[in-house]
């Protein structure tokens, strides 16, 4: 999904994509949730990392299932070819499902009105249209209230002996299931047991059934069902505090490495000030800067300023003032070697020595979640794709 647009030379600064990693996660996670089958998450471009490279490589390690929120992102699947199974789950009320049916994308309901919606599409193509009927468990979000699912339930029913509907699943999603433990887990659990049975009372099959994304998937087996969503946990983030997937004896490696080479470097004196706003002055004896050639326009978190710590020469470096919108500055310390064309690395997989920051450190500075942190990775970033 990635435009063609203008972007970054890639020797400036780029998105190293690692697929390898990402198949290791997800064969990692397909280990621990078998007999399940695994939908690898792409939306919004892949959590940013690039959304037709990363599909193609969840097909290659078995992600029988993918999933998008939009039906443009579902359509950009098969239109580079992918003929697998591919769910979408998000649209308006005036949109017409038509060419989602059409592309054989299973898509998510959640009123009669949807339901009657997507059966005139596929009477109107001499399709049967694959719909999965969603409950709200109690995230508040999407899907149907529990007081008004029998109405969908019966709605769904109708459609489906009438030929043009087959209601192939009931799903829901968390609210806290990165908080182990937490008691909204089993309470939406019973709901959602609840649902498949009133759907099942009134002559649903009801085949798949999935509710668990990373966290889940991870940390509650009794969420795991016939299906789980692999989000996050793919591209190498922890879903939760960093202890979700070690305690389901997983490791996980970040796929997206975000790199760049110092395009200035300067001494300035005790007392100058760095970046709008003079947010930060040179201490005694001056500092020793170098310029970063992103800023937030790509993705840099402007709410992180000072606090965000990057890896160069082997070493912790830290961000100094402001975040411009399209670069940044460095303190690179006392007798710094490094020079223009040299690189940083601003977070990426975990080294051995614990320098490479990774974005779970930069969400922790940022008060935010490593999700945000790949996510807001901008396309003018060129994505550099590895294995």
């Amino acid at each position: 999904m990635t435009s063609a647009g203008p972007t970054i030379d890639p020797q400036t600064a780029s998105a190293l994509i690692d697929l390898d990693a990402l198949r290791a996660n997800l064969t990692a996670v397909r280990a621990v949730v078998a007999p399940a089958e695994v939908m690898m998450v792409v939306k919004a471009d892949a959590y940013g990392h690039g959304m037709l490279p990363c599909a193609a490589a969840a097909r290659q390690a078995g992600a029988t299932w993918l999933g998008v929120a939009v039906p443009a992102e579902a359509l950009a699947l098969r239109a580079a070819g992918d003929t697998g199974r591919v769910f979408c789950w998000l649209y308006g009320p005036d949109e017409d499902p038509t060419a989602l049916i059409d592309a054989e994308v299973d898509v998510s309901v959640q009123s009669p009105e949807q339901v009657a919606a997507v059966e005139l599409a596929a009477e109107h193509l001499g399709r049967t249209a694959r719909i999965h009927l969603k409950i709200d468990t109690g995230l508040s979000r999407n899907g149907c209230r529990p007081e008004q699912w029998g109405e969908l339930v019966a709605a769904a029913r109708a459609a489906e002996e009438r030929g043009a509907v087959e209601v192939v699943a009931v799903w829901s999603h968390f609210a806290c299931a990165d908080e182990v433990g937490h008691p909204g887990n089993t309470a939406q659990l019973e709901v959602f047991d609840r649902a498949v049975e009133q759907a099942r009372a009134v002559g649903l099959r009801v085949p798949i059934r999935h509710i668990a994304a990373s966290a889940a998937a991870l940390s509650i087996p009794a969420a795991r069902y016939e299906l789980v969503r692999l989000g996050i946990a793919g591209y190498g983030l922890d879903p939760a505090d960093g202890t979700i997937a070690a305690d389901a004896g997983v490791t996980l490696t970040p796929v997206m490495t975000l790199r760049a080479r110092f395009v200035n470097r300067k001494h300035i004196p005790a007392g100058t000030g760095v970046s709008y706003g003079y947010h930060w002055r040179a201490p005694e004896g001056g500092a020793e800067l170098g310029l970063v050639p992103l800023g937030y326009a790509d993705g840099i978190p402007r709410h992180g300023a000072g606090r965000l710590e990057l890896a160069a020469g082997g070493r912790r470096v830290h961000q100094r003032g402001s975040v411009c919108m399209d670069q940044l500055v460095v303190d690179l310390g006392p007798g710094a070697a490094e020079q223009i064309g040299d690189e940083v690395v601003l977070f990426g997989a975990p080294d051995p020595d614990g320098v490479v920051p990774t974005a779970s450190d930069w969400a922790r500075w940022c008060g935010t979640i490593g999700y945000e942190i790949v996510t807001r990775i901008g396309e003018r970033v060129p994505r550099v794709l590895r294995g």
